[in-house]
């Protein structure tokens, strides 16, 4: 079972598609929507680095947004980390 956490706002086209590419390769995730909740909001913002969503977590891992989670999915990465 994998740790993964994924913060967005229910609007977000890259939230969609990151949960889509998650779905689509049967991880189990949590979603955290933030976009009505600004001090969550700028928790993780603090938290990544980055102001936009969505904002990806493996484990203890910081992954970064969509473009970062497909990366890791093209190049086979993510099933490394996942089955770490």
């Amino acid at each position: 079972m994998s740790n993964v956490i994924v913060y967005g706002t229910r609007y977000c086209p890259y939230c969609v598609a990151a949960t889509q590419l998650l779905n689509s390769r049967g991880v189990d995730y949590k979603y955290v929507a933030v976009d009505n909740d600004p001090k969550l909001r700028a928790e993780i913002a603090e938290r990544s680095g980055q102001s936009t969503v969505p904002q990806i977590w493996i484990g203890e891992q910081h992954i970064g947004g969509f473009t970062d989670l497909n990366r890791l999915a093209l190049s086979d990465t993510l099933d490394r980390l996942l089955n770490a």
